[in-house]
């Protein structure tokens, strides 16, 4: 039991500490500027004519284009971020989910600049319709999220006010052991994600690069698909925690969001926009009815208190 402590403790202080944070965090920004730099660099000299590039590789095309290589390394960042705070609130670690779906739009609005056509009827062109679409998206989003991490504050007040047990302690130990389960889980799958995109991007020698599956498709349908069993298998453990309607339907919902996010990668132009924004609406709605239920136990306890 000693020895599996210790363990524990080690891969925790390892993977999900306020210093690997840091550290997380110095390493990404370090990476996407340096990927920044580099993809200005490569683009420059394709220009130059110094290298030899596909006529049909846009993204060596435009230095527009070079925000799209340092946002993935941005949006990598924000996957692990998403999994630090999987133990250590549930609805910060949705509110990521929202943030990196966010993100990917709008390092699609930078990819879309460089296919943008002014000399037709603006909605007669579809790279202009998605650009418009995503535009849209992005400050409906930012706005959602906003009133999502207000509610959430409301949410901090009402726990503060309920006392923790020690099922909640043991649950809040679990989801660690989760999390750290993910670690190598993302590791993988964005190493070979990054790999297979720079390889599609940069040396395919085919000339379908327009339907080849972007990275959005290649890593995060693959790790949503696994968030969703974890929050199942969490939603489930928590019946050992309690049974309130109210947790369970928000813990529900959450999943109902998450899975719609998956679906959204699945798709293109409108409906994709549609089902991302209802995912994140749907959550906010669900937090919001959620705390209507925790203020109205936290006044008991406060009245009882008193």
């Amino acid at each position: 039991m000693t020895e599996t402590k210790s363990l524990f403790s080690f891969l925790y202080s390892k993977l999900l500490s306020e210093k690997t944070k840091k550290r997380a965090e110095i390493f990404f920004v370090s990476l996407a500027i340096l990927s920044f730099l580099l993809h200005l660099l490569i683009i420059s000299l394709v220009d130059l004519e110094l290298i030899l590039a596909n006529n049909h590789l846009k993204l060596l095309s435009n230095p527009i284009a070079a925000i799209y290589t340092p946002f993935s390394f941005i949006l990598i960042y924000e996957v692990y971020l998403l999994v630090y705070y999987l133990p250590k609130s549930t609805t910060i670690y949705i509110g990521k989910q929202y943030e990196i779906i966010t993100l990917i739009i709008i390092r699609r609005i930078f990819k879309d600049l460089t296919k943008l056509e002014f000399d037709t009827n603006w909605f007669s062109v579809k790279a202009n319709v998605n650009f418009t679409l995503d535009i849209i998206a992005t400050i409906i989003l930012f706005y959602l999220i906003f009133v999502f991490y207000n509610l959430n504050r409301e949410n901090e007040i009402n726990q503060s006010k309920i006392q923790k047990t020690i099922a909640i302690t043991k649950f809040i130990k679990l989801k660690n052991v989760f999390a750290i389960a993910l670690i190598p889980i993302f590791v993988v799958l964005s190493i070979y994600s990054l790999g297979h995109w720079i390889y599609e991007s940069f040396f395919s020698l085919t000339e379908i690069v327009d339907k080849i599956k972007d990275i959005n498709k290649i890593f995060f349908d693959e790790f949503f698909t696994i968030l969703i069993l974890v929050e199942v298998l969490l939603l489930l453990f928590s019946f050992f925690l309690t049974d309130k309607f109210s947790k369970v339907i928000r813990n529900s919902g959450f999943i109902i969001s998450t899975i719609l996010i998956k679906i959204s990668f699945g798709t293109e132009g409108i409906l994709n926009t549609i089902l991302i924004v209802t995912a994140v609406l749907f959550g906010v709605i669900i937090l919001a009815i959620h705390n209507k239920y925790e203020t109205l136990e936290a006044s008991k306890i406060s009245t009882l208190d008193t």
